[in-house]
């Protein structure tokens, strides 16, 4: 906390009364991730009885809601010392923390309790705000947001530069599923969300359609309440056929799409392909038989097909294969160096 004076404040309707004990210090900590003046019940109720409330920081967001409720905010800087003069009588001080709190100040207090020489008033940590679930991907857009007006790569990125990013990702984020690698996992998942906000700051620099990290949410919020009738609406979906037959029959009406191929990307790994092209056919109760036609193409397209008519996904299988012939490369290698 910054170096100023902090002289006491006697309230003259209130005489100080050693008998009440050492007071009470409360430590108010907010969260930069909510809105300003959202406080909770227990901090409004706890500023409102305290005798005096000090903050440091003139810049703190929570100040001007403070003082529009008609609180009394002390700019100064107490030192635990002087902290512990104040609360003396029975008094509360509270204090409005700067960041994620004061650590010279609560280090100070320590030091005095351990000294046993002053009788110390109770300490109280108050959060007066909490984080919901996701807030810390408001960091994200911010440290994004920061970086592509920063750095310079970042700032001449492009969405077609940066599309091949994305198919690294998604695969990398693939292998560390498929070895079950927890903390991989979690890394993985950073670097793929990495991509979607990425893409959607550069989209907010278009200067004909631009769009922004909150429409990209908006729109998948409005799409999944859509295709989930069966939880939003009145809908009904017991099983997980039943759920995949809604979300397919809804998806094909919002995209007023003529065939069940339509948004199949062909752009894609060559066995997905088969096996998405496959499960579209099998879910539309469609009987489409193979094409006739010798060579590999149409032996690997129909081992395909079997495979996602049996519940099996042909490209990760075939990559577990791949990679145990990976192994047994390693091991033929290992064992020639041996010799």
């Amino acid at each position: 906390m910054n170096a100023t004076s902090f002289e006491p404040t006697p309230d003259p309707d209130r005489a100080p009364d050693d008998a009440a004990g050492p007071g009470r210090v409360v430590l108010l900590t907010t969260s930069h991730r909510v809105a300003p003046g959202l406080l909770s019940w227990p901090a409004w109720q706890t500023l409102r009885t305290a005798d005096r409330i000090v903050c440091a920081d003139g810049a703190h967001p929570q100040l001007p809601y403070l003082r529009e409720a008609g609180l009394t905010v002390d700019g100064a800087s107490p030192s635990a010392a002087e902290l512990v003069d104040a609360c003396a009588g029975g008094r509360t001080v509270v204090v409005v923390a700067a960041g994620e709190g004061e650590p010279a100040l609560t280090d100070g207090l320590a030091r005095l309790a351990g000294s046993g020489r002053v009788a110390m008033p109770e300490l109280e940590l108050l959060p007066a705000s909490y984080d919901l679930p996701g807030a810390r991907l408001l960091d994200l857009v911010q440290v994004m947001d920061r970086i592509r007006l920063a750095c310079p790569w970042s700032s001449r990125q492009t969405h077609k530069g940066l599309a091949k990013y994305a198919l690294e990702e998604a695969y990398e984020l693939v292998e560390a599923i498929e070895d079950g690698d927890r903390d991989e996992l979690r890394e993985e998942l950073g670097d793929v969300l990495l991509q979607v906000v990425f893409h959607s700051r550069i989209a907010e620099d278009d200067p004909e359609a631009p769009f922004s990290v909150d429409d990209v949410a908006a729109g998948i919020v409005t799409k999944l309440i859509h295709r989930h009738p069966h939880v939003f609406g009145d809908g009904t979906a017991r099983t997980p056929e039943e759920v995949r037959e809604t979300w397919l029959r809804t998806k094909a009406v919002e995209k007023g799409r003529l065939s069940v191929t339509e948004g199949v990307p062909v752009g894609q790994p060559a066995l997905a392909l088969a096996a998405k092209l496959s499960s579209r056919v099998r879910a539309a109760g469609l009987d489409v038989p193979l094409p006739a036609g010798d060579g590999p193409g149409y032996d690997l397209l129909a081992l395909a097909v079997r495979a996602e008519a049996d519940g099996v996904d042909p490209e990760a299988a075939l990559r577990a294969a791949a990679r145990a012939y990976r192994d047994a490369v390693r091991l033929t290698e290992e064992q020639a160096r041996r010799k």
